[in-house]
């Protein structure tokens, strides 16, 4: 390993977590499932904008996880209990883990996590949108 890129290993190994608490984690299916049941659903893109130019799952909101707040937050999701979504590139980005987590400290209730992201959405061969 290079002494200057001591961090490069460690993004490597990242795996996020079989679940967070105070979400409920949703695979490709139960997110298009959701879509069908909440007419209103928010789905926000927690990754960068250089990934989002590669594609996104339609209808989706871009709020990277470096500008996830809970005043960035409010100016999406007006309702505390709205049914809401956070993915990011799947099972080895934090980005997605870290805006559903803020999400749930700034208070909102009904948070859907999508682990598997945009990976899953992509290989599953769902539409995607540029």
């Amino acid at each position: 390993m290079h002494l200057l890129l001591p961090w490069l290993s460690v993004a490597d190994d990242y795996l996020s977590p079989n679940a967070i608490e105070g979400t409920t984690k949703i695979d490709a299916e139960s997110l298009i499932q959701l879509a069908q049941e909440h007419e209103d659903l928010i789905i926000i893109d927690s990754r960068i904008s250089s990934d989002r130019h590669q594609g996104f799952i339609p209808g989706s909101i871009s709020l990277p996880d470096t500008d996830t707040n809970c005043v960035s937050l409010l100016s999406i999701i007006h309702r505390k209990d709205d049914a809401v979504v956070f993915y990011c590139n799947g099972p080895r980005c934090r980005r997605s883990d870290r805006a559903v987590a803020i999400a749930r400290n700034c208070g909102y209730s009904n948070l859907y996590w999508f682990r598997g992201g945009f990976e899953e959405w992509r290989n599953k061969h769902y539409i995607i949108s540029k």
